[in-house]
């Protein structure tokens, strides 16, 4: 999202989670998650630990920030786009819409995260958390959309196999060094889902 076109307040807060969310991750990465205190961070960024909290609930969720960008652009893609055809092309559909809302730091972000994950137990287990609680509100969010019950089996299925199709594509791009920038991430993304009808059809004859 351009900054440029939100209110003067909204930017000046805009701007200042972005800059707690940098200087956290990178604090992160040099001193570790666990070495670097909040008022490291605060003092760094320049803020109190007031605004902090007003930002974030705590040091995992800024690490976790360039993930919840992501997915709260995508499920407010999935409150107003037309779902037509298959669940799982439109969950495809709002997914790379949601990456191109995502501004150009996003990619540098996203990997640093990635990397914390496998380093530090805490921030991956909250962002495990995260992804579950992610994929609920995704089963009520296109449940609304389709008139279909969000516990309906055939609804939570499909969701669960598009989120496995990008934790897939997301976690291999990572592990090759957001090769191609964010084009990369998008063909393996496509070439995932794409893959997901032989996938269920695999058998033991290959």
């Amino acid at each position: 999202m351009d900054l440029r076109e939100l209110p003067l307040r909204e930017r000046k807060k805009a701007r200042t989670r972005q800059a707690l969310t940098e200087t956290a991750l990178r604090l992160f990465t040099e001193k570790g998650f666990d070495q670097t205190t909040l008022d490291e961070l605060v003092d760094a960024v320049e803020v109190s630990k007031r605004t902090f909290f007003r930002n974030f609930p705590s040091k995992e969720d800024v690490a976790l920030a360039a993930d919840t960008e992501l997915w709260s652009t995508f499920l407010s893609e999935v409150d107003t786009m037309q779902v037509r055809g298959l669940v799982l092309d439109a969950f495809l559909t709002a997914l790379r819409a949601s990456l191109e809302r995502m501004d150009d730091g996003w990619d540098a972000r996203f990997l640093a995260t990635r990397a914390l994950c496998g380093l530090t137990p805490a921030v991956e287990a909250h962002s495990l958390r995260y992804c579950n609680e992610t994929t609920q509100a995704a089963f009520a969010r296109m449940g609304a959309r389709l008139g279909v019950d969000p516990g309906d089996v055939r609804l939570k299925l499909v969701i669960e196999v598009a989120v496995a199709a990008w934790r897939h594509a997301a976690l291999s791009w990572a592990a090759a060094g957001g090769q191609q920038g964010r084009a990369g991430l998008r063909r393996r993304l496509d070439e995932a889902f794409a893959a997901v009808p032989e996938s269920i059809a695999l058998s033991s004859g290959g």
